[in-house]
């Protein structure tokens, strides 16, 4: 049976909560690139929405 992957914070690629870190390591991508599309992502959308989707997601997604 394939091990399911699950989304966690990252511990150790991590520059606030660990989030994008563990993003990316879910997605296997380069974390630097991750965070700049979240980034240009959030200015477009207002940047107060992606920041508040940001900080919710730091009670919702467990830790490692």
């Amino acid at each position: 049976m394939a091990k399911k992957k699950k989304l966690k914070k990252s511990k150790t690629d991590k520059i606030i909560f660990g989030i994008i870190g563990g993003m990316a390591e879910y997605f296997q991508m380069d974390s630097t690139l991750l965070r700049i599309v979240f980034l240009v992502i959030a200015s477009l959308s207002g940047f107060v929405p992606g920041m508040v989707a940001y900080f919710l997601s730091f009670f919702i997604v467990p830790n490692k």
